[in-house]
Order: C-alpha cells, then sequence, then structure tokens
C-alpha cells in the first residue's frame, strides 16, 4: 500500500487533488484506494491536509496517515508551521511546489525531492480561483512523473471525471506540461 499526504491550505484544492488522484489510480486498476480530507476550525487559507491511500488489494485502513511514503506540498510557507518531514516516511518522496529546482532544495534527511513551480504552471494556464493560482494539478503532473504510481493518462481520466468540458481541457494541459517541467532528485 501506497500512502499520500497533501499538505496545502484551504481554497487551493488539497482535498480535490487527493479525490482525483485516488479515482485515477482506481481507473488505472489499482483495487483499494482511499481518499480522506483532515478536518479541524479551517477555513480559506489555513493549514489543513488530506491523504490518499492506494492499493493493489482492499484497503481495510481507514485511520488517518501518520507515516506517509509520499507527501505533496501544495505551499512550502508551511514548512515552517506544520511538521511536512514528521509526516514522512524516510527515503519517502517530497513533492514541493517551489520554483527551485529539486537539486537547489536544501533539506535534512534521506528523502527523494520533486520541485515545480506549480504556481507559475497554474497561472500559464489561467488556473486562477479568487485571485490565487490553483497547483493542485500541476502537483498532480509532478506526483505522476515522480512517483511512476498513476500514468499521465490516468490522471487526465481522473480529471475528466472532476471536472467537464472546458476546465478539463485546461487542466490536462496544465498537468502535461506540470510533467514535463518536473525537477526531480533522487
Amino acid at each position: 500500500m501506497y500512502e499520500v499526504i497533501w499538505h496545502g491550505r484551504g481554497g487551493q484544492g488539497v482535498v480535490i487533488a487527493a479525490q482525483i488522484l485516488a479515482e485515477s489510480a482506481y481507473l488505472q486498476g489499482f483495487k483499494g484506494v482511499t481518499s480522506a480530507p483532515t478536518f479541524g476550525p479551517e477555513r480559506r487559507g489555513a493549514p489543513l491536509t488530506a491523504s490518499t491511500r492506494i492499493s493493489d488489494h482492499p484497503i481495510r485502513t481507514f485511520s488517518q496517515i501518520e507515516k506517509a511514503d509520499i507527501a505533496v506540498v501544495l505551499d512550502p510557507s508551511l514548512f515552517g508551521i506544520v511538521d511536512i518531514l514528521g509526516s514522512l516516511k524516510p527515503q519517502g518522496l517530497l513533492l514541493i511546489n517551489s520554483p527551485q529546482k529539486a537539486e537547489e532544495f536544501e533539506i535534512d534527511g534521506s528523502w527523494n525531492i520533486a520541485t515545480l513551480d506549480a504556481a507559475a504552471v497554474a497561472i500559464r494556464f489561467h488556473l486562477i480561483k479568487e485571485g490565487a493560482p490553483m497547483v493542485n494539478t500541476p502537483m498532480l503532473g509532478v506526483f505522476s512523473k515522480a512517483s511512476g504510481l498513476v500514468s499521465l493518462e490516468h490522471l487526465e481520466k481522473g480529471l475528466k471525471w472532476k471536472l467537464s468540458g472546458g476546465a478539463a481541457a485546461t487542466n490536462i494541459a496544465a498537468l502535461r506540461a506540470a510533467y514535463e517541467e518536473a525537477s526531480i532528485r533522487k
């Protein structure tokens, strides 16, 4: 089983990204998928998490993820607020929305890192909501390239499941661009 924890802020599409990943994994043939938000008194801009579990077998675990295989960080300012690295297994994969290249990221530990300036990709494809770039779809592209768990093709199908018409097409274009532009350090 692969466990993914999403770190972001209210309004960034953290919960939707976790759902799209779960649906995409199911469409790819994984037998067990779950997606769950972790809510408290969140509001727009407040830190929040969501999780996705992906398995070749049915999943019977529904507790919160304590140590994930993959952590996806939609807002890098959360590093100073949330113990992101504490939620990631040693040798885990850390995906960060950052203009820095993966090899430039200075984080102590033995993590594999992938980065993308997801905000720039979102702006380029006009993925803006209430004046803020929606970085969730670009980070799904990074997820596909860096982890190899869920293919770009199946993420596109997952986006079509959640979005319609022009919104799906625009998000798919951003997903593909993010996949191509991601920087990976293993």
